[in-house]
């Protein structure tokens, strides 16, 4: 069984912030992430924002993430060979 669980680390013990269906004794493996201290995780709205804002043209490499799709799928200079 994998669970993913949010704990807080006290005095040398990580405390879980919710209970797990456990037995009392139990052994489990423990990966620690630390995450974010005093700031909320962004909501999908701001990450949608964050992607909004992000720009659409590239370097001045001629390639801009307009052009995305038509490199990929074909465009007004004609479509891409099947493979």
């Amino acid at each position: 069984m994998t669970t993913t669980v949010d704990a807080i680390y006290e005095q040398g013990v990580l405390r879980p912030a919710q209970p797990i269906a456990l037995p009392e004794g139990a052994r489990v493996q423990v990966i620690v992430i630390a995450g974010r201290t005093g700031a909320a995780a962004p909501s999908p709205a701001e990450i949608l924002a964050e992607i909004a804002a992000l720009p659409v043209g590239g370097p001045a490499d001629g390639f801009a993430g307009r052009d995305h799709d038509r490199l990929l799928y074909g465009g007004r200079e004609g479509r891409r060979s099947p493979p």
